[in-house]
């Protein structure tokens, strides 16, 4: 007998890998992010993990990076900014490479909705840093996110997990 109550293939959550406690930020730490919602969305078998950083090429550790002039995300996708080190190397190209494999991550599990790490040059939704190196956050996107709501994919910050939670719960209800 099948039961048709519960998907047999939920909805996926696209999700900053730091958050679920890889060490792949350029400090070499994580950002583990204990809710409970992501615990429950695990459970249910809708985590993908994913950094974009490591995936452009990247390595752990590296140096900080920002996006020049606080343009962000969209800004370096087109060209008109660059994400840059605090020694000031241009790391753009690896950024926006991430970008692109997040998305066609995305378009692989048919995702529709992420939830990024806050202030991050690649997956900030509401807050970047504005390319001084000191502090100074600004209101932006990262180039992941830019990327990925550019496609229609609704992005939310691990400040906003209950907003997420009902995004998802939408998603499942429509996919019934």
């Amino acid at each position: 007998m099948h039961n048709h109550v519960m998907s047999a293939h939920p909805a996926k959550v696209l999700i900053s890998a730091c958050l679920l406690g890889e060490p792949v930020r350029h400090d070499g730490r994580d950002k583990w992010c204990a809710d409970d919602v992501l615990h429950r969305w695990r459970k249910e078998g809708r985590v993908v993990g994913f950094c974009p950083e490591l995936a452009g090429g990247l390595s752990v550790p590296r140096p900080p990076a920002e996006i020049e002039g606080g343009q962000g995300g969209s800004a370096v996708l087109t060209g008109l900014a660059h994400v840059r080190t605090n020694l000031g190397a241009d790391v753009s190209t690896e950024f926006i490479a991430g970008a692109q494999q997040a998305l066609a991550l995305a378009h692989r599990h048919h995702i529709r909705m992420a939830v990024l790490k806050e202030s991050s040059p690649s997956c900030g939704s509401s807050r970047i840093y504005d390319g001084q190196f000191n502090g100074t956050a600004v209101t932006g996107s990262g180039v992941t996110t830019a990327l990925l709501r550019a496609h229609g994919i609704q992005v939310f910050s691990e400040l906003e997990l209950a907003e997420a939670e009902v995004f998802l719960r939408a998603l499942d209800s429509a996919s019934h």
